[in-house]
C-alpha cells in the first residue's frame, strides 16, 4: 500500500506518538477489506504503540477505530483514507496517540465544555480538497470530548447508504442522524454552529478591539499579500474573513504561480494563512462584511460584520474576491447539492457510472469534463457560444475521449428532476429556437465567478458587472478605502494578479495614512 518514501515519512511522524493506540477493524472478505488490512498492518508495524486488530464489530466493512487504552473515543474511518484523506489519517493517529494539536488553546477548551451527544457521520470522496477539514476538525472534536463521536465515510465505496441518504455532494455533514451541512467547514465554524453562545462571545471580543489603521477585509490571495504588506510598515492591522484562503481553497492543481512549480488550492491557502501569522496581523476568521460605513470629517470607517460586531479603522482594503456563477435558471437552487454542483473534483465520485451534464465551455468547464470522463458512463458539455472558449491543448483532449459529446449554441432554461433529485436538464439550442432535454444525473456548474459586492452596492462605485472600480493604485471611489483581487476590475482573475494587486493596495494605503495623519 505505501511506497518506500511514504512509509519512511510516516515512521518519523510516528516518532512523535507517545501514547499507545489500538486499531481495531471491521472487514470482509471483499478486495478492499483486504487492501485495508493490508494498509493498517503495515502502519502498526513502524511503530510499537501501536496494535492492530480486527472484531468485526461494525456493520460498516472495511473500516476501522482509532482508539486509546483506557480513554474514551470514538472516532471510525469507514474506508482506505488514501489520497487527500491520507493526510486526515495521520493527523488523527498522532492525536490519538497522545500529540497536541495545532489548535489554539481557546478552542480546544471550547471543544472540551461541549455538552450533549454529538454523533458526527462525514461523507467524503479521496479527490475532494475540501473534505478533509471536515474530516480532521471533527476527528479532533473526538479525540478531545468523548460526548463526540464521528465516523468519516468514503461515499464511493458505501454507495448504498450515499443513495439512501441522497448525498450528492462532499463533504456532507451529518449530526444525530439529521443533515448538519455540505461543503468546506472549519473547526471554528462547525463549533459556531453547536456551540450557540460562540458567536455571540465572538462579537464581543471584536466589538472592544481598537481601532486598525489598515483593515482587510477577505483573507484571500488578495487579502493576505496586502495584510503583509501593511503589517511589515509596523503599522495596527487586521484581516476579517469569511473564510481565510477565499477561492483558492476550491482550486485544485494549480502549477501557474511563479517560483511554486506545482500544489494544490488548500495547500497554497494554508501556506498564505501561516505566511500572514508570522506578522503581527489580527486574524479574524468566519466574519462576513454587512456593510461599510465610510468615513466622514476625517473620523474613522466602519465596517459592520454579519456576526453583529462592527470594526473600525483608518483606511480599509476590501479583498473579498468572488465565488462561483450560478446559472440562474428554475430548478438550480432547488436541486442544489442535489445533483447540481460547482466542484467536479469534490463531487465527481458520487456519480461513478452516471450521466452527467458539464456547464461551459472554457478552461474550467473543459478541465471538468475532462476529469469526470474518467468516473461517469457519460459527459455533455454545454456551451452558450457556437465554439469552446478553453485552450486549444484541452479541447484536443476533450474531443479524443469517447464518451464526452459537446453541444454549442445552447442555452441552458432549466433543471430538471423528482422532487428528490436531478432527472435531467433542459436547454434551448440557439441556432433554431427549439427546446431540447437531456436525461441525466448530474449538472456541473462552471461558467465563470461573480465579484462578492452585494454588501457594497450604493457605498463603493461598482461597475456594471458588480466589479469595484479601482484606479492604478487601488484606490476605490471612497478615500481611504482600497480594493484588490477578483473583485476589482482589475483584468485577469489569476492568483499571481491578485497577490500583486493586494501588496500595491495595501501600499497605497500606507502612503494615504502618511499623507493624512500619523500612525497609531
Amino acid at each position: 500500500m505505501l511506497d518506500a518514501t511514504l512509509k519512511s515519512q510516516l515512521k518519523t511522524y510516528l516518532e512523535r506518538v507517545t501514547q499507545p493506540i489500538e486499531i481495531v477493524a471491521s472487514l470482509d472478505d471483499g478486495a478492499k477489506s483486504r487492501e485495508l488490512h493490508d494498509l493498517l498492518v503495515e502502519i502498526a508495524g513502524l511503530s510499537n504503540l501501536i496494535t492492530f486488530s480486527a472484531d468485526g464489530s461494525d456493520a460498516r466493512r472495511p473500516s476501522f477505530s482509532l482508539n486509546r487504552p483506557g480513554a474514551e473515543i470514538n472516532l471510525r474511518f469507514a474506508g482506505i483514507p488514501m489520497g487527500h484523506e491520507f493526510t486526515s489519517l495521520v493527523l488523527a493517529l498522532l492525536q490519538v496517540g497522545g500529540h497536541p494539536s495545532k489548535a489554539s488553546a481557546e478552542v480546544i477548551e471550547q471543544i472540551q465544555a461541549l455538552e450533549g451527544e454529538f454523533t458526527f457521520e462525514t461523507y467524503f470522496s479521496l479527490s475532494c480538497q475540501n473534505c478533509p477539514d471536515v474530516v480532521q476538525a471533527l476527528n479532533l472534536m473526538a479525540v478531545l470530548n468523548p460526548n463526540v463521536r464521528h465516523v468519516a465515510i468514503d461515499g464511493a465505496l458505501f454507495q448504498d447508504e450515499v443513495e439512501a441518504r441522497k448525498v450528492m455532494a462532499v463533504p456532507s455533514i451529518y449530526l444525530n442522524g439529521e443533515v448538519f451541512g455540505q461543503g468546506r467547514m472549519g473547526l471554528e465554524e462547525i463549533l459556531g454552529k453547536i456551540d450557540t453562545n460562540a458567536g455571540a462571545r465572538q462579537a464581543e471580543k471584536i466589538n472592544a478591539k481598537d481601532a486598525f489603521d489598515v483593515l482587510v477585509v477577505g483573507g484571500g490571495p488578495a487579502g493576505a499579500a496586502a495584510a503583509i504588506y501593511a503589517a511589515r510598515k509596523g503599522i495596527r492591522t487586521g484581516v476579517a474573513a469569511e473564510r481565510f484562503g477565499g477561492q483558492v481553497l476550491d482550486t485544485l492543481a494549480i502549477e501557474n504561480f511563479i517560483s511554486v512549480q506545482e500544489t494544490e488550492g488548500p495547500k497554497l491557502a494554508t501556506a498564505l494563512e501561516e505566511h500572514v501569522k508570522q506578522y503581527d496581523v489580527d486574524i479574524m476568521n468566519l466574519q462576513r462584511g454587512e456593510a461599510l460605513i465610510p468615513a466622514t470629517d476625517g473620523g474613522l470607517h466602519e465596517v459592520r460584520l454579519a456576526g453583529g460586531a462592527s470594526l473600525k479603522a483608518k483606511t480599509v482594503i476590501l479583498a473579498t474576491g468572488a465565488r462561483w456563477r450560478e446559472m440562474n435558471v428554475p430548478g438550480e437552487q432547488q436541486y442544489r447539492a442535489r445533483g447540481v454542483a460547482y466542484c467536479p473534483h469534490c463531487d465527481g465520485p458520487l456519480f461513478k457510472g452516471k450521466r452527467v451534464a458539464v456547464i461551459g465551455g472554457g478552461n474550467s468547464g473543459v478541465e471538468a469534463a475532462i476529469d469526470l470522463a474518467g468516473v461517469v458512463a457519460q459527459v455533455t458539455l454545454i456551451e452558450f457560444d457556437s465554439q469552446l472558449r478553453a485552450d486549444a491543448v484541452l479541447q484536443r483532449k476533450l474531443h479524443s475521449l469517447p464518451n464526452v459529446k459537446v453541444i454549442t449554441s445552447a442555452l441552458t432554461t432549466e433543471v430538471l428532476g423528482n422532487g428528490e433529485k436531478v432527472t435531467g436538464l433542459r436547454y434551448k439550442d440557439r441556432t433554431s429556437d427549439t427546446l431540447h432535454d437531456l436525461a441525466l444525473e448530474g449538472i456541473f456548474v462552471q461558467i465563470g465567478l461573480l465579484p462578492n459586492t452585494d454588501w457594497l452596492k450604493g457605498t463603493v462605485e461598482l461597475s456594471p458587472r458588480g466589479e469595484i472600480i479601482v484606479d492604478a493604485k487601488g484606490q476605490t471611489s471612497i478615500p481611504g478605502v482600497f480594493a484588490a483581487g477578483d473583485v476589482t476590475t482589475v483584468p485577469y482573475k489569476q492568483i499571481v494578479i491578485a497577490v500583486g494587486e493586494g501588496a500595491k493596495a495595501s501600499l497605497a494605503a500606507f502612503d494615504h495614512l502618511i499623507r493624512t495623519s500619523a500612525p497609531a
